[in-house]
């Protein structure tokens, strides 16, 4: 049954039974058209308000909960509810982990036509709190308000320093305790907010374009290292690190301190100079024997734990013995690639982001590593037939696209290649799925196994072995 309320159709008493691919709650209406629903758990059973209207589904949030799963859960964090971060917190992890299996075939099935010869079962992540090596905080003059607040009339002006809610690019949710980064890193967080407070120094106003206090960013490693890099839009060096000074004298345990000055009109801070005002210019993370030097502008995995662990999976997958020569396309930093490097002949890396690839040749050196050979540029352009002469055909391919998945050109040239063995790393089912079907002409997917990098959340990694038919 259906009623009008404020011109939103509402449909009453739906009952969960699923998760989709982004974390949302899957019914069906009486007229059997699917509908996706925030916020819920699969067995609640709801009254959910509509919001998108489409020939083939529905879309919508919950106005009233009839009944509440028998499988929810206490969530951890204080603000769970408000947050939108780790939204399956109140859902026990070997749930979680269940729905995200089932997610990824269903994935692969559906939208490739894919199915496995064999799916191993997902691997889960050893912590699954505090697991996170890197955080952004945003500073703000406006408090993110409740619907209860904001019926109340309560002004929403105030300093606060936390996390963007979806939709709302100018107010923050101030946050106490945030379950995902370990350390320091709450303390740290806390402190600035008291130290700016008393410092005089004014929150970023989103909409004015004016403030002192823009972004914060936090990365710890599990060697015991903080970096801090603060972004501020101040041209005063001496208040400055001034500020900074007092921050460390609270924190003593923060191992690298960085600012950068920014007063555009973004929140983008790799295009800026980073001064370091404190302790060394890295921190460090060690994967198996390997030690990664980690700057301010380096991306390295986010939870580093289940990082090595995911690693053992692809050098698992590519059987490698010592002999092989192996193409890594979007390696990043090298991390892969530096992993797998003494089990190998010869590692050979392409990486869009140069300053990544700056990373990666450091690290190399670092860990005097001889057989890895990385090139700065689009795989597109790089990876072609006098590139494959130049370093000879590889045994085993692996490729880690960004979400979007890899480029019709280079699916194009892996087809062309036809190494023995590909690895294909995805953050992205969906476009993983749409790939492999293309790969299909030449490979079946003879493993999958799906692992858990962000528990909490509907963020799911999977890694296929792809053989030539």
């Amino acid at each position: 049954m259906g009623r009008r309320n404020k011109k939103k159709i509402v449909i009453e008493d739906l009952e969960v039974f699923e998760l989709a691919d982004k974390g949302r709650g899957i019914a069906k209406d009486k007229e059997g058209r699917v509908v996706f629903i925030e916020r819920v758990v699969p067995g609640d059973i709801v009254d959910v308000m509509i919001t998108k209207k489409k020939s083939s589904f529905l879309q919508g949030f919950p106005v009233q909960f009839k009944k509440l799963s028998d499988i929810r859960i206490e969530p951890m964090c204080r603000h769970f509810e408000h947050c939108g971060g780790c939204t399956l917190q109140n859902i026990p992890y070997n749930k979680q982990l269940e729905f995200k299996e089932n997610n990824v075939v269903q994935v692969l099935n559906r939208i490739g036509k894919i199915y496995p010869e064999m799916v191993i079962p997902i691997l889960p992540a050893p912590s699954i709190d505090f697991y996170r090596n890197k955080l952004e905080f945003s500073f703000s003059n406006k408090r993110w308000l409740t619907k209860e607040e904001m019926d109340s009339g309560i002004s929403n002006v105030e300093d606060v320093l936390g996390f963007h809610r979806a939709g709302a690019f100018d107010k923050i949710l101030d946050i106490e305790k945030c379950h995902l980064q370990g350390g320091i890193s709450n303390d740290l967080r806390n402190s600035i907010k008291e130290l700016s407070i008393e410092f005089g120094f004014s929150y970023y106003d989103a909409r004015a374009q004016t403030g002192v206090m823009r972004n914060m960013m936090v990365k710890t490693s599990s060697l015991g290292q903080c970096m801090l890099i603060l972004s501020i839009n101040l041209h005063d060096k001496e208040k400055i690190e001034s500020f900074l000074q007092a921050v460390i004298i609270k924190n003593p345990k923060l191992t690298s301190v960085y600012y950068c000055i920014n007063d555009k009109l973004n929140d983008f801070i790799m295009d800026l100079d980073m001064v370091l005002v404190h302790g060394k210019p890295y921190i460090e993370e060690t994967l198996r024997d390997v030690t990664f030097r980690i700057g301010p502008k380096s991306f390295f995995q986010t939870n580093p734990k289940q990082a090595e662990r995911l690693f053992d999976v692809v050098e698992t997958f590519a059987g490698l013995s010592g002999n092989e020569n192996v193409y890594d396309l979007y390696t990043g930093i090298g991390s892969i690639a530096l992993y797998i490097a003494h089990r190998c002949k010869q590692v050979v890396g392409i990486e869009e982001v140069a300053a990544a690839i700056v990373d990666a040749k450091e690290n190399m050196e670092q860990n005097n590593i001889t057989n890895t050979v990385f090139y700065a540029g689009d795989v597109k352009n790089i990876l072609t037939d006098s590139f494959a002469d130049q370093h000879g055909k590889p045994d085993v391919l692996i490729t880690d696209p960004p979400r979007a998945g890899m480029h019709a050109k280079v699916i194009e040239m892996l087809l062309t290649l036809a190494a023995p063995k590909l690895v294909y790393v995805s953050c992205n089912p969906g476009t993983q799925a749409r790939d492999l079907a293309l790969l299909s002409e030449k490979y079946i997917v003879a493993k999958s196994q799906a692992i858990d990098m962000f528990p909490h959340t509907h963020h799911i990694e999977n890694v296929v072995l792809l053989t030539l038919k």
